[in-house]
Formats: C-alpha cells, sequence, structure tokens
C-alpha cells in the first residue's frame, strides 16, 4: 500500500468539533433497500443509536462485530439513507485505502460514552 497524502492542517479548535465516543454494537441488521448498508444498534452508556455503516459488501461476515466495542463520530446531523435514519459515524479504518476495513477500537474494555481525543 501507498499511503495517501497528509490532508490540509486544520486548527485544533476543528479537532475538537468532533465528539468520537466509544459504543458497544449491541446488534447488525440487514437494511432491506440497501446492498451496501448494515443496521448497528449501539449503546452508548446513557442512550443508543442506529447507526448506518456501508460494512454488507466490505466483510465476510459482517455480523461478526456484534458486540464488539468500537469509536463513533456522533456529533454529525441525523442523515436518512435507504428509508432508515443514521445518527453518526462508524469511526472504521482502511476503507479509504481500498484495504479490508477493521474497526478503531479501544485495546481493553472501557465505559461506553467515553470520548476520544
Amino acid at each position: 500500500m501507498q499511503p495517501a497524502p497528509i490532508k490540509e492542517l486544520i486548527t485544533f479548535d476543528d479537532f475538537e468539533k468532533l465528539d468520537i465516543r466509544v459504543g458497544t454494537i449491541t446488534s447488525v441488521a440487514e437494511v432491506a433497500k440497501s446492498k451496501k448498508l448494515m443496521k448497528l444498534t449501539v449503546d452508548f452508556g446513557d442512550h443508543e443509536r442506529s447507526i448506518l455503516a456501508g460494512i454488507k459488501q466490505e466483510r465476510e461476515n459482517p455480523y461478526e462485530i456484534e458486540g464488539k466495542q468500537a469509536l463513533f463520530v456522533v456529533n454529525l446531523p441525523e442523515q436518512k439513507m435507504a428509508g432508515e435514519v443514521s445518527q453518526g459515524m462508524l469511526f472504521d479504518i482502511g476503507y479509504a485505502d481500498k484495504l479490508t476495513p477493521c474497526l478503531a477500537m479501544p485495546e481493553t474494555p472501557i465505559p461506553n460514552g467515553s470520548r476520544a481525543g
């Protein structure tokens, strides 16, 4: 793999605007109207969210991430896709570089809702 060029610099204030949190994926379900999307139900400690992720064709078994903790961007506007609402974004690694994606996840269990950064 040839690493991509580093993107343009942002300020620390720009970085501070991102709200990246740990959540546990409690369920993974098909999105009927999509060939790419799966619906993740994610526990953030004080609430649950539905997050759509384009992992259906990226993984041999997209259900294998059920029960795992991962990082999510939680302060994006809700977005409707394929008739479902997504309330955030899975923060995974590799897709942009055409690699088989993997979860960005804590090395040890940590309370759901913990912030990254």
